[in-house]
């Protein structure tokens, strides 16, 4: 299966070669603030199956915390990728062009999620991490 995806403004493109897998809702603050949304929504990777297809240049990695941080486009601000010691280990689904081939399997950090957002699914709820990750 070949992903591929990018940003809003088309200048940052990527491709994966390989299956996501660890899909969950992220309901921490900095994932909120980060996304400007009640949640975000990313899958883990190998690292050895992303490339940069256009626009790694235009890339910036804002850390959150030592060694972990998002990559971002600098041009119009669509949240990309996380980072694990410069390694790219996540992909926002967002970006994803059409089905990326997974689904949520978990809520993350919902003990911080948003007053005014309700979780109405059956998706499994972890107040910190998931069992998985």
């Amino acid at each position: 299966m070949i992903i591929q995806g990018g940003c809003l403004c088309g200048s940052v493109r990527f491709e994966i070669t390989g299956q996501l897998y660890d899909t969950h809702h992220c309901h921490c603050s900095m994932c909120r603030r980060h996304h400007g949304a009640a949640f975000s929504t990313s899958a883990r990777l190998n690292p050895d199956e992303f490339s940069w297809l256009s626009g790694e240049d235009l890339v910036k990695v804002y850390e959150s915390s030592p060694g972990i941080g998002w990559g971002f486009c600098s041009e119009c601000g669509s949240s990309l990728v996380g980072t694990d010691n410069g390694e790219i280990v996540l992909v926002t689904l967002g970006t994803i062009d059409g089905d990326p081939g997974t689904r949520a399997d978990s809520h993350i950090f919902t003990g911080s999620k948003a007053e005014w957002h309700d979780i109405t699914d059956n998706v499994p709820q972890f107040k910190e991490r998931s069992n998985t990750g």
